[in-house]
């Protein structure tokens, strides 16, 4: 824990855990460096639509913050009988990040259901870390479902599209 605990860092921790509900993220980990061994380490988890803060160095202290909003109602409306990501044809997401569905904004999309696409093809790009990650088909064949939008971030192993 910082020898500098202060508002500023409490403010901080609060500004973390609203970043991490305006961007429907579910977990932030961030290094605050004071100076020679002096740090902030937090870590903001949300789980079960409540965010948890925990400040960690050599001396744990948590952080209690208010209730996470709950996910919007259209995420869960393409709610199916089973999981998509166990789906065999499932495409799945190798990073965290933010998924296009096409290579720039108003350009024609990589693929759109009922596409038929090749082995390695680019089907849709994961942004990280401002770097544009291509991601390729793993399969040949039928584009069955897009299960995300454009420009929506996406979490690692998230299941991204069906296909067969």
């Amino acid at each position: 824990m910082s020898k500098h605990t202060s508002e500023a860092d409490v403010a901080f921790i609060q500004a973390l855990a609203e970043l991490l509900n305006k961007n429907e993220l579910t977990e932030l980990s961030v290094k605050r460096e004071y100076g020679e061994d002096d740090s902030l380490e937090v870590r903001v988890v949300k789980q079960s639509n409540v965010v948890t803060v925990a400040a960690a160095a050599p001396a744990p202290v948590a952080y209690a913050a208010a209730p996470a909003v709950a996910a919007a109602p259209a995420a869960a409306a393409p709610a199916a009988p089973e999981d998509p990501a166990q789906h065999p044809g499932a495409v799945t997401s190798p990073m965290v990040g933010t998924c296009y569905l096409a290579a720039e904004p108003g350009a024609t999309p990589f693929v759109t259901v009922g596409a038929t696409v090749a082995e390695g093809q680019t089907v849709l790009i994961i942004e990280a870390m401002k770097t544009m990650n291509h991601i390729p088909a793993p399969k040949a064949g039928t584009v069955k479902r897009i299960l995300v939008e454009d420009g929506t971030p996406v979490e690692y192993g998230a299941p991204l599209m069906i296909i067969e």
